[in-house]
């Protein structure tokens, strides 16, 4: 397979992050695009030279050439879309996370299996050259024996200033809805510290978590999560949606030595300069990367290496349950 096909369904913020990227990608061809019926979404994808659009992703999937697919729609419709498509012989990328819920997780996962398709769920933290890096240093055995580390994933959840855009755009009201996200921000933004910290240092053996309600929502908007893992690390993971000011972040503490890695971005202003010029901005290359890799990961017919499978992301969910159900009050 020299090239796939491949289609993005759902072009919000990260849909169309997903969508300039794979137009870098040579291993890859665009061949269609689906959002709801926003005429500006779909015109985006027409001047990227998309040809097939479509504002009902059920005619996407039924393309005959099409190879795989990257959903990247809210999370209520995550399980619903990544089994159709799954159904209909497609590969599948899922956004994070997996889905509302575990009952929905073990569905989709058990529907990729059962259609033999490859599947991996997006992840961009594990594809960050900063976190990588930290994960090398850990298997070298210089910092020793990890005993505590620290992850702090800070920002503006739904409340966000897009790049493209002085002006705040208005929140999308499923983000608002418990029932349509699974929860706050620990699923939002937790389950991307608690799968960095589990590729670092294995299972979590126990977890507590004290959730915050600064903006008086029926679901926390800030979260603190103290874990212990298989490894022997304890771990405390802050994250919010408070911060206009992003800050994403681990420290490790061996015996040793310690190292800490944050992500870091340039400015709006920056960026902005960048996607005009048709370059990948620092902020979009772990999403590059995580694509490259799930690309490379269909195009090999046999047993390569996914970083990210569908089981692995479902553990994620199985940690904020338990958080959930273990609140320090």
């Amino acid at each position: 397979m020299e090239k796939i096909n491949l289609g993005v369904i759902g072009l919000g913020f990260i849909g169309k992050v997903h969508l300039r990227n794979c137009l870098n990608l040579k291993s890859v061809r665009v061949v269609a695009a689906a959002a709801d019926s926003s005429k500006k979404a779909l015109n985006y994808a027409r001047n990227f030279g998309v040809k097939q659009l479509f504002t009902d992703y059920n005619e996407l999937l039924k393309l005959k050439d099409l190879d795989a697919v990257i959903i990247a729609l809210p999370t209520h419709l995550h399980a619903e879309c990544a089994i159709k498509a799954m159904e209909e012989g497609k590969h599948v990328f899922l956004e994070k996370p997996i889905a509302r819920n575990i009952e929905e997780g073990q569905k989709i996962v058990s529907v990729a299996k059962k259609n033999g398709v490859k599947f991996m769920v997006g992840y961009p933290l594990r594809f960050a050259p900063e976190f990588v890096n930290l994960k090398s240093q850990i298997e070298s055995g210089i910092l020793g024996d990890i005993q505590l580390a620290y992850g702090v994933n800070i920002a503006a959840g739904p409340f966000f200033h897009r790049v493209e855009s002085t002006m705040p755009h208005p929140v999308p009201e499923w983000w608002l809805n418990k029932e349509l996200t699974g929860g706050g921000v620990l699923v939002d933004l937790g389950c991307h510290m608690i799968n960095l910290l589990r590729w670092y240092f294995g299972e979590v053996t126990d977890v507590k978590a004290r959730l915050g309600y600064r903006f008086n929502f029926d679901f926390e908007d800030y979260a603190t999560c103290i874990m212990n893992f298989e490894f022997g690390a304890s771990t405390v993971v802050n994250v919010g949606w408070f911060s206009q000011n992003t800050v994403v972040g681990v420290e490790l503490f061996g015996t040793m030595s310690h190292a800490r890695a944050y992500f870091s971005s340039s400015s709006k202003v920056v960026i902005a300069i960048k996607l005009i010029m048709g370059k990948t901005p620092k902020f979009f290359i772990p999403y590059l990367n995580e694509i490259s890799h799930f690309v490379n990961y269909v195009k090999n017919d046999g047993d390569s290496e996914n970083r990210l499978s569908g089981q692995d992301a479902l553990r994620d969910l199985e940690v904020i349950a338990k958080a959930y159900k273990n609140q320090i009050k």
